[in-house]
């Protein structure tokens, strides 16, 4: 049995990747998930797999992740999807007619120039009544794999962690909180026990690594990710511009935890550090930069069931790719190239 960590990336709607990668790993019987660390959709793909996990084991699990996307895929109730699904299938090409649908360009300009607390008693958060559902006795149950969730603390611009019994609907939705589509979410703060509002975790831990520093934990992390860290293009466009700096702004924390991480591994590398004063964890990553290459953040925040399909496929086979190359290594080396990403 080999002993993993997952670090589940946030990014709307393309968490459904995540649950492709979930659930080709889930097919593994001798994989065994530790820890998991989630922001925003990393955050939801975390809460349903445990969920499940602890009511049906790999199966439960499974049948969780496909009930949660189910219902996001249920959202959208607006006459975008129903236009696009019968001549769009290419989420590529979805991608782009949503950035140049009337639809989509109104709710753009609409978000920069009202503020969601504009909305009075209109506004309610989408999210939450699929949230409500998740049975957090499961959630935040001790057995299982552990399970934290980021948050990103309005007032200090720190990240925060949400463990146990901190974790509730209000503790995920805080983890996907736009702050220019959803209104804050006030939780007390789980390390200063006051109240505080709460944006998303991704501007602070897209995820947070560093939980699984704890020696208890195994030396292996898998990195789920959902943001290509790489464009070759130039963005020019308003909408290309606006898609970039949202990837870029959603990896920098993810970015300077592997930095550390690769830090760390020279000093113990060349003995600068004695072995077994710092954790020497081992990386691994999952993505498809190919795809999410076609994509934006039109098909982050809408929901489109033929996209969710297809990213889900596009997860099930880069998780097949990694564990065909890759399998044997977990528990002995590092698959990551840190030394190439940072050099």
């Amino acid at each position: 049995m080999v002993r993993i960590n997952l670090a589940l990336q946030g990014g709307g709607a393309h968490g459904a990747f995540t649950w492709g990668v979930l659930d080709r790993l889930l097919q593994e019987p001798d994989i065994e998930i530790a820890a998991m660390s989630g922001t925003s959709a990393g955050a939801l793909n975390g809460a349903a797999l445990k969920a499940g996990w602890l009511k049906g084991g790999h199966e439960g699990a499974r049948e969780s992740l496909d009930w949660l996307w189910g219902k996001i895929g249920a959202l959208d109730e607006d006459h975008v999807s129903a236009w696009m699904w019968p001549w769009l299938p290419a989420p590529s090409l979805v991608s782009k007619a949503l950035e140049y649908s009337p639809h989509y360009m109104w709710g753009e300009a609409l978000s920069r120039m009202m503020s969601p607390y504009a909305w009075g008693p209109f506004y309610s958060n989408p999210l939450e009544p699929i949230v409500e559902q998740l049975d957090f006795g499961r959630v935040c149950a001790l057995d299982g794999p552990e399970f934290v969730v980021c948050a990103t603390q309005v007032r200090e611009g720190k990240i925060r962690l949400f463990r146990g019994n901190e974790i509730s609907t209000g503790a995920i939705l805080a983890s996907a909180c736009l702050p220019t589509m959803f209104r804050a979410v006030e939780l007390v703060d789980p390390e200063s026990g006051e109240p505080e509002a709460f944006w998303d975790g991704g501007y602070t831990g897209n995820p947070a690594l560093f939980p699984f520093f704890d020696p208890a934990l195994p030396d292996d992390i898998l990195v789920v990710n959902i943001n290509p860290l790489r464009r070759d293009a130039l963005p020019v466009t308003p909408p290309e511009i606006q898609n970039r700096i949202n990837e870029i702004s959603f990896n920098s924390s993810l970015l300077r935890e592997l930095r550390a991480i690769d830090f760390v591994q020279r000093l113990l590398a060349d003995g600068s550090l004695k072995p077994g004063s710092m954790k020497d964890v081992r990386v691994h990553m999952v993505a498809d930069d190919a795809l999410m290459n076609q994509l934006s953040v039109a098909t982050k925040t809408v929901p489109v069931p033929s996209v969710l399909t297809q990213l889900k496929e596009a997860g099930h086979r880069a998780c097949a790719s990694f564990l065909q190359d890759h399998k044997g290594d977990l528990g002995q080396r590092q698959t990551a190239d840190l030394r190439a990403m940072f050099g």
